[in-house]
């Protein structure tokens, strides 16, 4: 009983943040070039190549959404089949031309691409304890993959989520 409740409390504390996390994220959104920004080479990236990224962004926003009533429910094939989506959800991947491909690896900072790896090896896992319905590694996959967002927001997209900006004190100490 304690092991449900708790995986409520998760589950619902997840589904605020993301419900408010989503609401900022729609609310300031105006154009596909706006959607991942840093000083050390995504706005470099093509116009073509941000569009992408852009749809692959929106597709993993509406999986993560919906998990939520999955992982409540234990809605245990439901779940397997949306992180099974978001672990093969490489957008990028499937459209992009060679000549992309080599951009995209040139201009985008090793640390996004090691996120973006983990987000999706992250799903994977997700598929793998919603076969075993493991409710408790299921929260704990889907609130690793959340943590994977913010992160890389946080890193790459400040101008698009300014609350997740990392204030720096004068001391150097910073959470």
């Amino acid at each position: 009983m304690k092991k449900a409740i708790k995986s409520s409390m998760v589950l619902l504390a997840a589904a605020a943040t993301i419900s408010a996390y989503a609401g900022e994220h729609h609310s300031t959104h105006h154009t596909a070039h706006d959607r991942v920004h840093t000083q050390t080479g995504v706005e470099a990236l093509s116009p073509e190549l941000r569009e992408l990224l852009s749809q692959e962004m929106k597709a993993l926003q509406k999986g993560m959404m919906s998990l939520v009533p999955e992982l409540a429910s234990g809605n245990w094939s439901g779940i397997e089949k949306i992180a099974k989506k978001i672990e093969e959800s490489y957008i990028l991947k499937q459209k992009l031309t060679k000549e992309q491909a080599e951009e995209l690896h040139s201009k985008l900072p090793t640390s996004f691409i090691e996120l973006d790896s983990s987000f999706h090896k992250d799903a994977g896992m997700l598929v793998h304890v919603a076969k075993n319905r493991n409710a408790e590694l299921a929260n704990f996959y889907f609130f690793k993959m959340n943590n994977a967002c913010v992160n890389c927001h946080s890193k790459f997209a400040t101008h698009r989520f300014p609350a997740l900006k990392t204030k720096k004190s004068s001391s150097g100490h910073k959470h």
